[in-house]
């Protein structure tokens, strides 16, 4: 059947893997109007979806940043679609990929709020972001050596000096013992070899706060976080009016507890996760700082340890609050421009 159909209110369901897309075509009262798979390439997919325009559906995953740049410069309408509110396909007793497509187009012909849609970022914002994924990846594999080299020490009855992740390779080799040299030598080189590429892309990263990412410079204002943070928030939330209160941020970042009220039953529950795993784990990162000893004093290290007393679970719980605030704050800053006060003046009295 060709698509030759009016196309007022037309939905188009795409289910995309890393060989075939499936589609599904439903016309204005839902009826099934076409249904086939192409190659997941710009090629096929330009060529195939050329001409009329509709709403198009995707779930997010790893092609659906350049496939929804391609349709929408195409002329459709995009939405793509939270995997974690697509339950109708997880939990399906006739999944396929034919199935899903047409369960994504019938998702969003009713009302594509319900699937909490995505905005991707641009392409380059997405290139800019690959820097800091990659810096990550680094250090991961750097820390993961670093364990190696010194449990494979201390298998032995000796102890490498304790030294931060950049001087390790240093410090470390010239204590390695003599019946393991041969083995962890180069470990230790490929070690300083990391060491290298990520001062490299902290260099790179200094030069789009510089260059491309001014606004970078008043996350900077807060204590704990620096150019790594404020890039990564940045690039991440992508337009800061995407929301309408800073406080819609939190819960955008899964740092807000999940609901699950039912009558008089609420139960406490853990946060929710949603959102970008990596930004969330920087926010951390930075609520560590502000909590730990080398914290200046401020009004949200104030708060945060207020929060903290009481025990570990407590204090746990407050370094979550505080990413929150965190998460909170930056977003006010971005948007205000504002200069950031860690202490607020107390009223003067009349």
């Amino acid at each position: 059947m060709t698509m030759n159909a009016s196309t007022q209110r037309m939905t188009l369901g795409l289910d995309v893997s890393d060989r075939f897309t499936h589609y599904c075509l439903l016309d204005e009262t839902g009826e099934v109007l076409e249904e086939g798979r192409l190659r997941t390439n710009q090629a096929a997919i330009r060529q195939r979806f050329e001409g009329p325009a509709y709403r198009v559906v995707i779930e997010a995953g790893t092609h659906s940043p350049w496939l929804s740049r391609l349709l929408t410069d195409a002329g459709h309408e995009v939405v793509v679609a939270n995997p974690r509110r697509v339950q109708l396909i997880a939990q399906s007793t006739r999944k396929n990929d034919r199935t899903d497509a047409e369960t994504l187009a019938r998702l969003g012909r009713i009302d594509p709020k319900l699937l909490s849609p995505i905005t991707h970022r641009s392409a380059e914002a997405q290139a800019d972001l690959a820097i800091i994924r990659a810096r990550s990846s680094l250090v991961a594999a750097r820390t993961l050596l670093i364990n190696h080299v010194r449990g494979a020490v201390k298998s032995l009855g000796e102890r490498l000096p304790a030294c931060d992740a950049h001087s390790f390779h240093r410090r470390a080799r010239d204590f390695l013992p003599e019946s393991v040299v041969v083995a962890l030598t180069p470990l230790v080189d490929t070690i300083g070899k990391l060491t290298e590429q990520i001062r490299e892309l902290d260099g790179r990263l200094s030069e789009l706060v510089a260059i491309r990412y001014p606004e970078a410079r008043l996350l900077q204002q807060v204590p704990g976080v620096g150019q790594l943070i404020s890039l990564a928030y940045i690039l991440t939330i992508g337009d800061p009016g995407r929301f309408k209160t800073s406080r819609e941020v939190g819960p955008y970042l899964g740092l807000v507890p999940r609901q699950r009220e039912s009558g008089e039953s609420a139960p406490e529950m853990r946060i929710s996760k949603a959102g970008d795993r990596y930004l969330r784990q920087l926010l951390v990162q930075g609520a560590h700082y502000v909590l730990g000893y080398r914290g200046p004093d401020s009004d949200l290290r104030r708060w945060g340890l207020e929060k903290a007393a009481g025990g570990k679970r407590a204090k746990k719980r407050a370094v979550v609050a505080v990413a929150r605030k965190l998460a909170i704050l930056l977003h006010r800053l971005w948007v205000t421009g504002e200069v950031y006060s860690p202490l607020r003046v107390p009223p003067v009295a009349a």
